[in-house]
């Protein structure tokens, strides 16, 4: 396992097993840069952000002897981060009190260009402005592909409240993109 970043995945799952130091910070140099994108668009701040972060790379090294190489190490560790994320959501409680929605708000297809003229890392810092539930659900839903049941499931509200935080998050950033866009 000796080189210059040469090391696979594998090496560097192995030596982390064994409690490698070198074998973790090649780990954590490599994928907390991701990671720590991951973490800012549930986050409410950068230094929440990096306590995601923290806390989620101390899961990936807590279990990182169950991954079972089924899937893409990558996408186990981000699971784990979202996992975090949401649990940290969870502890500071700030869920907005919505009702239950029983149908959806749609954005008419029309808007939808609205997103695509702008850049990433603006549209990134809008998701970011979103009320912290609006925020997670947005973030689960739309970017990394969670049904609402099972939004539902991991953050302890109902379906229908997934589905309601979801259609406001579209709404308030479709109305934040329209200003963005009047500003410029």
């Amino acid at each position: 396992m000796q080189g210059n970043h040469l090391e696979t995945d594998s090496d560097i799952i192995e030596g982390c097993i064994l409690g490698n130091p070198r074998m973790q910070k090649m780990l954590y140099d490599k994928y907390s840069p991701k990671m720590y994108s991951v973490c800012l668009r549930y986050a409410g701040n950068e230094e929440d952000a990096k306590d995601i972060l923290q806390d989620g790379f101390i899961k990936v090294f807590t279990n990182i002897s169950k991954f079972k190489s089924l899937g893409s190490f990558e996408g186990w560790i981000r699971r784990i981060i979202v996992n975090t994320a949401i649990e940290q959501f969870r502890k500071k409680n700030k869920l907005y009190s919505l009702s239950d929605a029983t149908t959806e708000d749609k954005i008419e297809s029309d808007d939808a260009p609205i997103f695509n003229q702008l850049e990433t890392k603006e549209l990134l810092n809008l998701i970011k402005s979103l009320p912290s539930g609006y925020r997670s659900v947005f973030n689960l839903y739309a970017i990394e592909g969670y049904t609402h049941k099972e939004i539902a499931e991991l953050m302890d509200i109902s379906e229908g409240t997934s589905k309601s935080q979801y259609s406001r998050a579209k709404a308030l950033l479709q109305d934040k993109i329209k200003y963005h866009n009047h500003q410029k």
